[in-house]
């Protein structure tokens, strides 16, 4: 992913930012994985 920094803040600390984006996007993945596994297994346990 490139970043402009051209029209940017210069006081805003991209590295950063893009990691921290990196992070929610890993969390946000493993969270809807584990809804997948719960809704899975509540179809089959419940029913």
């Amino acid at each position: 992913m490139a970043i402009d920094l051209s029209g940017g803040n210069p006081n805003m600390d991209y590295a950063q930012a893009e990691q921290t984006y990196r992070q929610f996007i890993l969390l946000t993945k493993v969270m809807i994985a584990g809804l997948v596994v719960l809704l899975a297994g509540m179809g089959y346990f419940l029913t």
